[in-house]
């Protein structure tokens, strides 16, 4: 893969193509077939970040406000949770942006929660297999510990739920099972570390019947930004430990792959065939390694879905 250069650790290669400066906050990779392309966030930059990985064309695009969570549409534009809503970004000047010059994104907002507390933002969100976008609300201040955050449905037609799940502290790791029966959440503050499941009305668009999928507890790390692959198998990044963590459709941890970064922080499946499991990265304030902040491919021999799109026009 062009752009890649192989570390020691066997199968897992840092994405050259991504770019020399480490992200402060990587987040949201989403492989759009479409383009060959892995777009990701940096959130506290309000940057927009792709990369063609044949050719290792980078551009970016700069935002007015932190973005945490991108979905795209039919037609390439971008819905993305921010930090006062829910956005539609058409991304220009695609020339200019690979230039090293960030390009400008034009700006229509969609729809805004009632923000349960100050100082909140968007954190994690994605389509779910039927076009769906849904995203969850936190408090930035994780020190706060405050459970005002909450998870939100916005559907085909334009229609922001209320709250669907609410009482979360760092909403993250959402995915769906293959079939979409099966809907994943969790919570990532220190104090939850917990990932649930429910059954998932694919008509409705509505979760029930609400479980501990896994309780990280358990285990190393964190569940942050998660993916889903073909087999059903749920993979969650373990921040702060540097781990990939799968675990069966019963909830059962039959893989765990460490990777250089401390703070992995989402993973993505893309490449040609779904075979490359893409993972972002956090650079923490004090103690970083020469890896954090940075794009890392995986090769777990398996593959992975299709990101599903957003299925309204935006």
């Amino acid at each position: 893969m062009s752009g890649i250069v192989n570390l020691r650790v066997e199968r897992v290669e840092r994405v050259e193509g991504a770019g020399q400066a480490p992200a402060s906050v990587g987040e949201s990779p989403v492989w759009r077939a479409a383009e060959q392309a892995l777009y990701w966030v940096d959130i506290p930059a309000q940057k927009i970040v792709r990369l063609r990985v044949d050719s290792g064309e980078r551009a970016e695009w700069r935002l007015p406000e932190k973005v945490a969570c991108i979905a795209f549409d039919r037609r390439g534009t971008v819905l993305a949770g921010c930090e006062t809503g829910l956005f539609a970004f058409t991304l220009p000047d695609a020339a200019q942006a690979s230039s090293g010059e960030p390009g400008r994104a034009a700006v229509r907002k969609l729809a805004a929660p009632v923000f349960e507390a100050d100082d909140m933002r968007f954190n994690d969100g994605r389509c779910d297999r039927q076009g769906r976008f849904w995203a969850g609300t936190m408090v930035q201040d994780m020190a706060a510990a405050k459970p005002a955050g909450a998870l939100y449905r916005f559907d085909e037609h334009g229609v922001l739920s209320a709250p669907v799940v609410d009482a979360l502290i760092t909403q993250n790791g959402l995915g769906w099972s293959p079939d979409g029966t099966t809907m994943y959440l969790s919570d990532s503050h220190p104090s939850r570390r917990l990932i649930w499941a429910f059954d998932y009305d694919i008509d409705s668009g509505q979760p029930r019947n609400r479980r501990v999928f896994a309780d990280l507890h358990h285990y190393a790390g964190r569940p942050d930004g998660a993916a889903v692959d073909a087999d059903g198998c749920y993979w969650i990044c373990a921040n702060d430990a540097g781990l990939l963590l799968r675990f069966t459709p019963q909830g059962k941890l039959d893989r765990q792959l460490a990777v250089p970064p401390t703070k992995p922080s989402m993973c993505a499946f893309g490449g040609r065939n779904l075979d490359t499991l893409f993972v972002t990265s956090i650079r923490p304030a004090t103690g970083a390694s020469e890896h954090d902040g940075h794009l890392f491919a995986v090769r777990p021999s398996v593959t992975g879905l299709p990101e599903p799109e957003f299925a309204g026009e935006l």
